[in-house]
């Protein structure tokens, strides 16, 4: 039984809160893994089913895709989570994404405020490609081993250097080119079913060297080594009548010698008017997040070398107040509070341009009690649709949250309800250690040590009839 838990950085890791540890370890000891049910009988009926104080879970066939790891045709499976007031939440074992949330406003009508695709084929095909290198929407995945940027793919650790596939520009970008989104997760246990929630613990085992690539090979062109150290991670979906959608993280490095680096984030596109809404409507939806400080990029988006960022008093990336997302995102004339020192990174440009709207770490505030929420979690963001009434709280134990407002969605994705996806039809609330860490020492570490395990909690609730 595996009992080092690591406290990464500035910031201390939680282990599972004693209701999710405990179905964890029981639904382990009943179940090491979920055993394959056949396709046909998958898709002719769902697997679970019942209810508990309105709680109900199931899951059906989605589909088979060839697994990268094995090379193998593999089937995939959705699972459905219901509550009581009719909120349900569609994950896939395909990159572990959350594919839809369904959520009642004010006026009991219910919509799907992320956005998403139809089909497995269109996942594979569209959400993070890797045959590709300029990345992907990466529409609901949970991204690893390592979110948000590395400059360069590159870091130094156990006494050597390490190179990763190049997918954003210069930089590696979620896990590179096949990332913990391109996989197929592995049921763990059986289906959680309590008077409390529902949920289901997905693992994906994560190899030594995972992402090394050979010379040539694409966003390798000089070869890359991946990411040291066999690392298994464990991820456990809730979801209770409070319509809190929990999602909690444990990466085991089962290395015995070797560290790693790991960032673990949720890359849900939230839209709380409905991911079917018209074009630009998430352009005009509230946000406030809980943060006087955010960290400013260079040209290429990796953070500058400055440990706490800077105040986002007086610039567009003040939240610390509710404004629409819309209503400065164009204000690139606007201070963004950058040194000057740093125009030779910046070129001088401002922020607003460089990522093309937000994309950007946002430092959360030491946490407070007005801060704590479920789970003895920080806040830290808000979004609220006028619209619709929905509210979305967010909660996590990480240091950091990226604000990205879907500066790169062009209008050539179409979405589930088949409406293509175009800037302003959602935002992100990735909640991260910084990007870049590896490389910058004064940041929070995301180092894993050998036989050390990582665990977070991220909390998104939702309510039907909020307000900032």
């Amino acid at each position: 039984m595996r009992t080092k838990i690591l406290k990464i950085g500035k910031t201390k890791r939680l282990t599972a809160r004693a209701g999710v540890g405990a179905l964890i370890l029981a639904a382990a000891a009943a179940l090491a893994v979920a055993a394959s049910v056949p396709a046909t009988a998958q898709q002719q009926a769902p697997a679970g089913g019942g209810s508990h104080g309105g709680l109900s879970i199931s899951k059906v066939y989605f589909g088979s895709t060839t697994e990268p790891y094995t090379g193998k045709l593999t089937p995939t499976y959705q699972y459905t989570m219901t509550n009581a007031s009719g909120m349900t939440v569609k994950l896939l074992s395909y990159g572990g994404i959350t594919q839809a949330i369904d959520v009642a406003g004010r006026n009991g009508q219910t919509a799907d405020v992320v956005l998403g695709f139809a089909t497995l084929q269109d996942y594979v095909n569209y959400v993070s490609p890797p045959v590709t290198v300029n990345g992907g929407p990466y529409f609901g995945e949970t991204v690893g081993r390592y979110a948000n940027r590395i400059a360069l793919g590159t870091f130094k650790l156990n006494g050597k250097t390490y190179t990763l596939p190049i997918n954003n520009g210069v930089n590696s970008l979620h896990g590179g080119l096949v990332g913990f989104g391109n996989h197929i997760w592995s049921q763990v246990g059986g289906l959680i079913q309590t008077k409390n929630e529902v949920g289901v613990t997905l693992q994906l085992v994560s190899p030594n060297n995972d992402s090394s690539g050979a010379v040539g090979s694409p966003g390798c062109p000089n070869g890359c080594t991946g990411y040291p150290a066999e690392l298994t991670v464990d991820v456990t979906y809730t979801l209770n009548n409070q319509g809190q959608y929990g999602i909690h993280y444990s990466a085991h490095n089962d290395s015995s010698s070797l560290s790693t680096v790991l960032n673990l984030t949720n890359h849900s596109y939230f839209n709380l008017a409905g991911e079917n809404s018209v074009a630009g409507s998430a352009y005009g939806q509230y946000v406030q997040i809980n943060a006087d400080n955010y960290s400013p990029t260079d040209t290429t988006q990796i953070p500058l070398p400055i440990a706490d960022g800077v105040p986002v008093a007086g610039t567009p990336f003040d939240f610390t107040t509710p404004h629409t997302i819309g209503s400065r995102i164009n204000d690139v004339s606007a201070p963004d509070n950058v040194p000057a020192s740093f125009d030779s990174l910046t070129k001088g440009e401002s922020q607003l341009l460089i990522a093309q709207g937000y994309d950007h770490n946002w430092i959360l505030n030491a946490q407070t009690a007005a801060t704590t929420g479920p789970d003895g979690l920080n806040l830290a963001a808000k979004a609220y649709d006028p619209g619709s009434g929905r509210q979305l709280t967010v909660w996590t134990d990480q240091p950091g949250v990226q604000f990205y407002s879907g500066n790169f969605l062009t209008g050539t994705l179409v979405g589930i309800s088949g409406n293509t996806y175009r800037q302003g039809a959602g935002y992100t609330f990735e909640t991260q250690h910084y990007p870049n860490s590896p490389n910058e020492p004064a940041f929070p570490s995301t180092t894993l040590g050998p036989d050390n395990t990582f665990t977070s909690t991220t909390v998104f609730a939702f309510s039907s009839n909020g307000s900032l």
